[in-house]
Order: structure tokens, then sequence, then C-alpha cells
């Protein structure tokens, strides 16, 4: 098997205009089609449903359910709401801030820059309670291959001892980045 791309990744919504109208109006999406059905195809259950699919950019493309005859939209209560998130890269720092400036000035909570060494981050959520990160590369030449180098051996010692491995706890120590053999 040979993957090609991930063909688009869904996700519930309770108001597919209102999702729409936000990754359209405020993330800049372009919203390129939408299903409708009042069967599901896969399963032949009889449950109306709207799909909605918007353009993320480069291929990707991010979808949306509403499926008003299923309980209220809830989230796995056993998983911190920082850890399910969809991230999206942006171009430049200017960009993320600039956006961290038009979410706000319409009434979205936002947190950060986060610096993560390699990115710098915002974190918002959507209306639907999905947590969205916006991302800027900021890695230095030699970040990504000593991470690639090293993560074999963060996997095995974590699996062995769940606890965080130090190989590459410069990323967040604010310590200097010395790639292999400095």
């Amino acid at each position: 098997m040979a993957i090609k791309r991930i063909h688009h990744v869904a996700y519930r919504c309770k108001d597919a205009k209102e999702t729409v109208a936000f990754y359209r109006d405020l993330l800049g999406m372009d919203f390129q089609l939408a299903i409708a059905e009042n069967e599901v195809p896969s399963t032949k259950e009889p449950d109306p449903y709207m799909h909605v699919f918007l353009d993320a950019g480069m291929g990707n493309v991010l979808a949306f359910f509403e499926i008003p005859n299923s309980p209220e939209m809830g989230r796995d209560e056993n998983t911190p709401a920082w850890v399910q998130h969809i991230a999206f890269e942006v171009e430049s720092m200017d960009e993320l801030l600039a956006s961290k400036e038009k979410l706000e000035a319409n009434g979205v909570k936002v947190l950060g820059p986060t610096d993560h060494t390699i990115f710098k981050s915002i974190y918002f959520f959507d209306p639907n309670g999905h947590r969205i990160e916006l991302a800027a590369n900021t890695a230095k030449p030699g970040m990504l291959g000593e991470l690639k180098r090293v993560a074999p051996d963060m996997l095995d010692e974590w699996a062995r001892t769940k606890k965080a491995p130090k190989h590459a706890d410069w990323l967040h120590s604010g310590g200097d980045f010395k790639g292999a053999g400095e």
C-alpha cells in the first residue's frame, strides 16, 4: 500500500452553516462542496446529514458533518482539551500574529503565541469546541534532522518508562540547540 495523501479529515459540527462561515471568513478556507443525504451511504441507516468540505490549502481538505438527529455533540471527557486539535501551518510569524489579531477582533479568545522552538503557535476553539492551532515554522538548520534522528530512541525510552526522554529537551527548555556531533 502506498498512501498518496490525506483525502480529507472529517469532524462533527453543531451547525454546518456557522462552521463554514467560521473557517471561510476567519481562516480563509474556501468552501468547496456540500453533500447531504437522508440515508448514510455506507451503512444505509436513515440518518439525515450535511457534510461540508473546506480547502485547507495544498490539497488538504477539512470536512464536517452536521447530524441533527444524534444526541448533542460532546467531547471525550477523559482526554484533556489541549490534546485533540487540528493544526494548520501559516506562512510566517507576521501571518500568525495577523491571524491572532483578526480572530480576537471577531471575539475569539486566543492563547499564545507559544514558542515550541521549531515553530510558534496560537490556539483557539472553533464554534464546535474543536481546538485549533495555527503554527509558523521557526526551526533553525539541523533541528528537524536532529529530531528525526533521536525519535526512535525517544519512543523506545518512553515505551519503557512513560517519562519524557531528554533527547530533545532543548525544544522547550530555552537552551541552545546543539545538533548531533556539536
